[in-house]
């Protein structure tokens, strides 16, 4: 291990960009689909490592979609949601804005109801047992079109859990154009959500725009097709508009060519404020740690600039002034203890 990488490991951390069910490790799918013997997901870890091995965008989704067929009631959804934690806290992730995708589950039978008592159970016992607080952004599967927007929508005003923080829309970027999404946005708005919409991961910049002036978007969930576009980079800089970085995602969904390509360079020096997420981490082979080891070496960064990275995300969260005063303040802590022992 290189000393970066060991300080990456214990450098308190938020993540912003990360999916419920897309957080299944080998470990969890397995002991999910040992509970459903009907399926045809492996139920040995190491098959199931094999398991996530996809061709491209197109057969992620069907492989991601086979493990959402494994929630099939309140009691997988507490287990999944609690195991995630568990994952996350091996990796000194303190505050994470987790993507639920509630339609999916309601749409296949597990009431309303019970599926927000399963993660809020989780979500209380994970900051106790833990010491991970996790929020929810509750998203759209776009591809599922307007009625999974009206129901995405009804579950988030009107029976959203105490920690919904904001709402979003996932899924395929292709053929899905952001701003049909508008009334269910303003809605959520209304509310008191907060905008953080998917947009130009596998289309261009047009898409991003679109989720900004449609969508009202607060933050962007990848915008890797924003560096295309110097005068939207600008835009993105002098509002502030944060960007979900997630580099080895956008290489296994083909989104970008290899790692070495990938525009995080160019969003930086633009003065976008980045921020590093691992999407759906054990379906590509990653974790949060990797990717900060990843977005290191593409910037060229050292510790104190991997620590910025880290308290972007902090910035970008949408945590209270105090805990967002208190977590960029053991970072700066974990720092300088760091620092000092280097010398």
């Amino acid at each position: 291990m290189s000393e970066l990488t060991a300080f990456i490991a214990g450098l308190p951390k938020a993540e912003l960009h990360v999916h419920h069910v897309g957080s299944a490790s080998p470990r969890i799918v397995a002991e999910l689909a040992a509970r459903h013997p009907d399926t045809p997901v492996p139920k040995d870890p190491q098959e199931v490592e094999k398991y996530f091995a996809f061709r491209d965008f197109a057969h992620f989704v069907e492989i991601y979609i086979s493990v959402v067929e494994l929630i099939r009631d309140a009691e997988d959804v507490r287990l999944l949601t609690y195991e995630i934690a568990r994952d996350m806290a091996r990796q000194q992730i303190r505050y994470a804005e987790l993507t639920v995708t509630p339609y999916t589950s309601v749409i296949r039978g597990i009431p309303d109801l019970a599926f927000m008592e399963a993660i809020e159970d989780a979500r209380v016992a994970a900051e106790r047992d833990f010491g991970t607080v996790l929020r929810w952004c509750f998203d759209i599967p776009g591809e599922l079109g307007l009625p999974a927007a009206e129901e995405t929508a009804r579950l988030a005003c009107e029976l959203g859990p105490a920690g919904l923080v904001s709402f979003g829309l996932g899924g395929p970027e292709i053929g899905v154009p952001r701003p049909q999404f508008k009334p269910y946005f303003d809605r959520a708005i209304a509310t008191g959500l907060h905008s953080v919409p998917h947009a130009g991961e596998t289309t261009g910049p047009q898409t991003v725009r679109d989720a900004l002036t449609a969508l009202r978007a607060e933050r962007i969930g990848h915008g890797t097709s924003s560096a295309q576009d110097p005068e939207l980079l600008a835009e993105l800089a002098e509002r502030q508009i944060p960007l979900e970085v997630c580099p080895t995602s956008n290489v296994a969904t083909r989104a970008v060519a290899a790692l070495e390509e990938h525009p995080v360079a160019a969003m930086v020096e633009a003065g976008v404020l980045v921020t590093v997420g691992s999407d759906d981490p054990p379906m590509f082979g990653t974790d949060l740690n990797t990717e900060y080891a990843v977005v290191a070496r593409l910037l060229g960064l050292d510790a104190t600039g991997v620590a910025g990275l880290a308290k972007n995300a902090v910035t970008a969260s949408f945590l209270d002034t105090p805990s967002k005063s208190r977590l960029s303040a053991d970072i700066d802590s974990y720092l300088s203890s760091w620092l000092r022992r280097a010398e």
